[in-house]
């Protein structure tokens, strides 16, 4: 009995270290194809593929901690400022109809309603026809936005990170 169960634990020892070779083995392939994709990720700017090769002047400048740094406080503070001045905004404008309002309730406004629907028609014809055609000075500006957003696509993200951040606080 003493014989079988030390043959059984020779065996054991000796199935036991074949399959921590074999996991010795596999670990090292998996960090060889770790380092050999790291190594081409470096060799490969894969913002050059996605962006295309105009991409990436603040990259090749600045850290891209540094980029998303900055990017998060400009964007912080505007999206601050934003919520500030949308609030003041929000409150005249919300304030100016009330005033009105009260005032045409007071009889110190007469509203000629019938001109009032005259116009609205009007406006609506025009706009239904100039709804089929951008203007050229919106299509430039698109182009300039987007081409900016591609040549700086780290300082943009943590900008738009920060803004919300901004909006919320």
């Amino acid at each position: 009995m003493q014989m079988t169960s030390d043959v059984q634990a020779a065996e054991d020892r000796a199935v036991h270290s074949k399959m921590a070779n074999r996991d010795k083995d596999l670990e090292g392939e998996i960090y060889d194809k770790v380092v050999d994709l790291t190594e081409y990720a470096k060799r490969q700017r894969w913002w050059n593929r996605l962006f295309g090769t105009n991409s990436g002047p603040v990259a090749e400048k600045y850290s891209v901690a540094t980029q998303i740094a900055i990017g998060g406080v400009s964007g912080w503070c505007v999206g601050y400022l934003f919520q500030k001045v949308g609030k003041v905004a929000a409150t005249s404008v919300g304030g100016g109809l009330l005033l009105l309002q009260i005032a045409n309730n007071s009889g110190y406004i007469q509203v000629d309603w019938k001109r009032v629907e005259k116009d609205v028609n009007k406006a609506k014809k025009q706009l239904k026809k100039g709804t089929n055609q951008a203007g050229p000075e919106l299509n430039t500006f698109v182009e300039k936005s987007t081409e900016f957003v591609k040549k700086n696509i780290v300082v943009t993200s943590g900008f738009i990170g920060g803004f919300l951040l901004g909006l919320a606080s």
